[in-house]
């Protein structure tokens, strides 16, 4: 049986729910239409097509992994991790992740918090006395959470090839240490790579380990995550893949920057796979209690009341009614995004190896086909146009959507105009938008009926978020 988008599932419920009892029925019910329906592409291709439009077979390429319930739905590979080499893609490619990297760092920090090595609200001064004059009233929560006013000036971004040149932590803190504040700690967000280098600083000298032991040993080792580093050059790590920039029409192999000096904002080495255990570690509180991790998927409140959409090293958003965590990385030759939609319990990561496409659209279209869509309320008459009745009429009748399968159109006796699947008693009330064209109590949910030539019904077209299926009239 086709595997079918839960945003349609979701779109179609608030018709009949009025108990419990009706709305197991509906869901059921729902399922049940979706399935016989049996839309022209299942998940599965549906997410092929997606990416396959962004990413060509002889291209660098990408990773893409989605997962529901904690069930893998769709793990593919698409064009090359090596140009060169002519090397296809596989789902088992390492890729740097770029600044997903941070939710590692916050995790690390809060562990440490956890453990009784550090509070959020120490001021940073506390473990960097050096930096007391300009940080003054700032605490590693503002580090955390962008607010703390650095600027983001990182050797990464420098000029004189100083990207190439390998940094230690406490030379990349020299780098920007003496640069001034763009705002005082708190009163606004500025995203800065140079504040979640502080934190893995203060990672080191709270740990007494290096940041790579620190998160090697107490996250890669515990939960298994073999095909994760801290990024470097020089080692061996199988199934690396070559990443690449894209100049006017061609590629080329990315430029080298020391993987040093992203450092813990943004130098983790990893695979889709892992990033799914990481996932899963996170929810199931295997390495922090749900208290502190909620800290984490919590948006920061500013000095002056207003919200921003950060936690600790991801981002809080939307897209159409569901809420959404994620985030996302660049390096130079690589885009990362992970992105996990809670209501639904969709877990995704994208991974490709070059930064000349923007992987964050392709994120979305997936993501999509997944999320909840805006209802239409059902006291909301003045959304509905009046149809007479002899129009409604030439509608009525059975309209198939696969061979001996039908769907019926018909009035009830209120004079409620109704779709109604097969082997179904339920029947889903339609609404008018048009004199042909009417929705099932969902805005982006419609049906429109089609005439030929001569005027006569013939089909419907049902449409949803940019995909459709015709009915023939029988």
């Amino acid at each position: 049986m086709a595997q079918v988008s839960e945003e349609v599932v979701f779109n179609f419920v608030d018709e009949l729910l009025n108990t419990k009892h009706m709305k197991k029925i509906v869901y059921l019910f729902i399922f049940n239409l979706i399935s016989i329906l049996n839309y022209s592409q299942t998940i599965e291709s549906q997410i092929d097509s997606i990416l396959s439009k962004t990413y060509a077979k002889n291209d660098p390429g990408i990773v893409a992994l989605v997962a529901k319930n904690e069930n893998i739905i769709y793990r593919n590979a698409l064009g090359q991790s090596n140009l060169e080499m002519d090397m296809p893609m596989k789902p088992e490619n390492v890729f740097q992740i770029g600044s997903i990297t941070k939710q590692f760092t916050a995790i690390a920090i809060l562990m440490l918090e956890e453990q009784g090595k550090l509070s959020i609200k120490d001021p940073v001064s506390k473990y960097l006395p050096e930096y007391g004059k300009i940080g003054k009233d700032m605490s590693i929560q503002h580090l955390l959470s962008h607010t703390s006013g650095i600027n983001n000036r990182t050797p990464v971004g420098g000029a004189n090839f100083i990207s190439r040149t390998d940094m230690t932590s406490r030379e990349l803190f020299e780098y920007f240490k003496d640069e001034p504040l763009v705002f005082q700690p708190g009163e606004s967000f500025k995203y800065s790579n140079a504040g979640y280098i502080l934190l893995g600083l203060i990672i080191e000298i709270v740990s007494e380990q290096s940041y790579e032991e620190f998160i090697e040993t107490n996250i890669f080792n515990s939960l298994g995550m073999d095909a994760s580093y801290f990024g470097s050059h020089s080692e061996i790590i199988k199934n690396r893949a070559q990443g690449y920039k894209k100049t006017q029409n061609f590629y080329e192999n990315a430029e080298y920057m020391s993987l040093t000096l992203p450092f813990s904002a943004g130098s983790i080495m990893t695979t889709a796979d892992d990033l799914f255990t990481w996932h899963k570690a996170l929810y199931a509180h295997t390495l922090l209690s749900a208290s502190s991790f909620k800290k984490a998927i919590t948006p920061t409140v500013l000095n002056n009341g207003k919200t921003i959409p950060y936690g600790y090293g991801f981002r809080i958003a939307h897209l159409g009614e569901s809420s959404v965590i994620a985030h996302g990385g660049n390096t130079k030759g690589f885009s990362s995004m992970a992105m996990y939609l809670p209501e639904e319990d969709i877990y995704m990561v994208l991974l490709s190896n070059c930064n000349c496409k923007k992987i964050s659209n392709t994120a979305k279209k997936i993501a999509m086909l997944f999320a909840m869509t805006k209802q239409v309320s059902d006291t909301d008459s003045t959304s509905y146009l009046s149809v007479s009745q002899d129009i409604l009429k030439e509608y009525i009748g059975e309209y198939e959507v696969k061979k001996d399968v039908y769907l019926k159109i018909g009035l009830d006796d209120s004079n409620q105009f109704y779709l109604l699947a097969p082997g179904q008693t339920q029947k889903i009330s339609l609404f008018a938008k048009s004199e042909n064209t009417f929705v099932m109590k969902v805005s982006n949910a419609t049906l429109t009926f089609n005439r030929n030539d001569k005027n006569k019904v013939f089909s419907l077209t049902m449409h949803q978020s940019g995909r459709s299926i015709n009915a023939l009239k029988k």
